[in-house]
């Protein structure tokens, strides 16, 4: 086996940007995501072993009997590590020696706050430093101007946790549409990419062109402001009396199908956005040289005719040389074509610095090197 040092010309470090997608369908309280259908496994519900319209952090339990999931733990010991689903009394009730379990099946999806001066004040409260931070974007972010006093007003707030976008929302990207009765009643947009969620659609109708919210890009969350109304028809978004259709209501019965009443079934919500996220990634050359590579230690690389003889006396043992096995295919069948050593390719192992192995890769076809030949492989891994 032969063991090569990558020169500091073999490794590069570089940094990918991607945009991922997401898609949000909300009908009748249940959410879809990227138009997957929550399917039912033969165990649990959902057979990725969440609640529907949620993705699984770990996807570890799926489908899996109730008592037999795979999950973290540890030992109580004097390190003082723990659980952030551990409360602090519940870890101060165990003893050294416990063991102290968690759960894999961690989930995540959009949820919906509705906030005003009489509830749910606090939530848009604690907002109130970074909706006046990204005022220099635009006026409709500030706390308290003359477009509106957020410590007053309803907003609706639409809750996105990092998990579907990574650093942060694209600008540009947001998109909200509202529907009755599968007819598109209001379509929101912030193609100025500046957080302002304008209205585009449809053409001419009630608020086109008015700014009903902005985007918290870095933050996960959309405010939604607009109270004008979308559609005549009085749907029972409030139990005590039915109502409008407005952005203050977009997303209505948001994982509660139970306070969804038979008028609200009619009314369904979408909402798309890409995310922006970094990672690293680690390119190797692999370089297999000219005249090198060319010899094998598996038993095929020589001649099947070729049995294991030694010379042994008292002072030497000598196992008499092998014939190679001639794989140059000819033309002709009563010519031996001329002997050229090859071998093929099929793994490049990667070591660290202590020879351990860390990394195989593997070719899709065995290569075929000769002496004359030259390759280089490129490997890439994500770090």
């Amino acid at each position: 086996m032969a063991f090569y040092k990558f020169d500091e010309d073999d490794l590069f470090l570089n940094t990918v940007q991607t945009y991922p997608q997401n898609k949000f369908y909300i009908q009748s309280g249940t959410v879809y995501i990227n138009n997957f259908p929550n399917l039912a496994g033969q165990n649990t519900a959902n057979h990725i072993g969440v609640p529907a319209g949620f993705v699984s952090l770990y996807e570890y339990n799926i489908d899996r009997p109730a008592g037999n999931n795979i999950y973290p733990f540890l030992i109580k010991n004097g390190m003082k590590d723990g659980f952030k689903t551990i409360s602090q009394t519940e870890y101060n009730s165990t003893k050294y020696g416990d063991t102290i379990v968690s759960s894999y099946n961690m989930s995540a999806s959009i949820d919906r706050i509705i906030a005003s001066a009489t509830s749910n004040s606090a939530s848009i409260k604690a907002l109130e430093n970074t909706f006046n931070h990204y005022s220099y974007l635009s006026p409709h972010y500030q706390y308290s101007s003359s477009l509106g006093d957020k410590a007053n007003q309803t907003i609706n707030l639409i809750t996105i946790p990092s998990i579907f976008y990574g650093s942060s929302i694209k600008k540009g990207t947001v998109n909200l549409k509202y529907y009755i009765t599968g007819t598109l009643i209001g379509e929101l947009s912030d193609y100025r990419e500046n957080g302002d969620l304008v209205q585009v659609g449809p053409v001419g109708s009630t608020g086109s062109g008015s700014v009903a919210g902005v985007v918290l890009y870095n933050e996960g969350f959309v405010a939604l402001t607009g109270s004008w109304e979308l559609d005549s028809t009085t749907i029972k978004y409030d139990p005590a009396a039915a109502q409008t259709s407005k952005w203050i209501y977009y997303g209505f019965g948001v994982h509660d199908a139970a306070s969804v009443a038979l008028t609200t079934l009619s009314a369904s919500y979408s909402l798309e956005f890409s995310g922006s996220n970094q990672f690293q990634t680690m390119t190797m050359l692999a370089h297999a040289k000219y005249g090198e590579l060319n010899h094998s230690t598996n038993p095929t690389f020589v001649s099947s005719s070729d049995s294991l003889s030694v010379s042994t006396g008292s002072y030497q043992y000598i196992e008499q040389a092998k014939e190679i096995r001639n794989i140059v295919s000819s033309s002709f069948t009563d010519e031996e074509p001329k002997f050229e050593k090859t071998t093929y390719l099929s793994k490049v192992g990667i070591y660290d610095k202590d020879k351990n192995l860390i990394g195989i890769a593997k070719m899709a076809t065995p290569v075929r090197k000769t002496e004359a030949d030259q390759y280089t492989f490129k490997l890439k891994l994500d770090i």
